[in-house]
């Protein structure tokens, strides 16, 4: 049986410290494995790849099996992924991809669970990992498809909404065993080759945010499903390169990637609709606040910004907007496995 090969990408964004700890803790799962870890330095401008290739100089790293690369530009979470996943494939057609956060470190057994699950599953396009904190608190990684019903049903955070539009909500309950589900978190996802042969790799437009909600779709609509693999467990930190644990407004991007994804997979009507259905449920929502004596929960100006953002950018020419997928640079054809690099 053919050994199957893995690459791993890791995106670095002004967390060098802590790249290099998810590398360290994928390189000893990836220990039996045949397989290569590329981090990419996603253009931090702080001295984080200069810090990061001097440590990988030191005698204990394996420096046959990890390197790091320069993207040159900050083009996002899909653009920096996909320029390590180019340049990870030059010199070897891997049959996996595997990416993982730099906030991220892969228990014991996670990566190999996840790779014996996608071998014994040929249809299974991505899957993905059991996220948990450092404390083991489980963070919600699993998800349905956005919809115009989920947005509303988001939005309103009403019991007799939510009960009536259940099988509509974007989060779903954490599994209690490996299911199939809709799209995965990207915190840890590992990635079959065939199905970015057949799709392309992540949707460059988005910056940040929705770039996986947009590839498992695209997977889905291919035939490939997206699974997730409970016994797989990783511990993630989250937010460190972002930081969303202290924003008071939510950024621009987010509204884009959001605006782009509905118009992108279900058309421009569509997007309005969604857009009136959040608006919709905000508005149950505050009412519920005033009646309840509920907390503020959204960000600063959330609302007015949804809004603001829609009209300023939906309602004009979409010829700017572009679909910015990169077509897989290779044949689906697997790799001669069983030679480690």
């Amino acid at each position: 049986m053919t050994v199957p090969s893995l690459l791993t990408i890791i995106l670095n964004f002004r967390t060098p410290e802590m790249t290099l700890q998810s590398a360290e803790a994928a390189l000893r799962e990836m220990k039996d494995i045949d397989g290569h870890v590329v981090i990419v330095d996603n253009d931090s401008g702080d001295g984080s790849f200069e810090a990061i290739q001097q440590e990988l100089l030191r005698p204990e790293w394996p420096h046959e099996r990890i390197e790091v690369i320069q993207s040159g530009h900050n083009g996002g979470f899909g653009a920096g992924n996909n320029f390590g996943i180019r340049y990870g494939m030059e010199e070897h057609a891997y049959d996996y991809v595997y990416i993982l956060n730099s906030d991220a470190f892969p228990d014991a057994g996670s990566v190999s669970a996840l790779l014996d699950h996608m071998q014994a599953n040929p249809k299974t396009g991505l899957a993905g990992s059991y996220i948990h904190g450092p404390d083991g608190d489980p963070h919600l990684t699993a998800f349905r498809f956005p919809s115009i019903w989920g947005e509303l049903e988001g939005a309103a955070r009403v019991g007799a909404v939510s009960k009536m539009l259940e099988k509509h909500i974007v989060p779903l309950p954490i599994p209690d065993k490996t299911t199939q589900v809709d799209w995965l978190a990207g915190a840890s996802m590992m990635i079959r080759r065939e199905v970015l042969a057949e799709i392309g790799l992540f949707d460059e437009t988005f910056f940040l945010y929705f770039e996986e909600t947009d590839l498992c779709l695209r997977a889905a609509r291919a035939g490939w499903t997206t699974d997730y693999v409970r016994h797989s467990e990783v511990t993630h930190i989250g937010s460190v390169s972002t930081g969303m644990k202290t924003w008071t407004r939510m950024p621009s991007y987010w509204f884009d990637s959001r605006l782009y994804f509905f118009r992108r997979n279900h058309g421009g009507l569509y997007a309005g609709v969604a857009t009136l259905a959040h608006v919709a449920g905000a508005l149950l929502w505050r009412l519920r606040r005033v009646i309840g004596r509920k907390p503020k929960r959204d960000p600063a100006w959330f609302l007015r910004d949804l809004i603001t953002h829609y009209f300023k950018f939906s309602l004009k020419s979409q010829t700017r907007e572009r679909n910015r997928i990169p077509k897989f640079p290779f044949s689906a054809e697997p790799a001669s496995g069983g030679e480690m690099l």
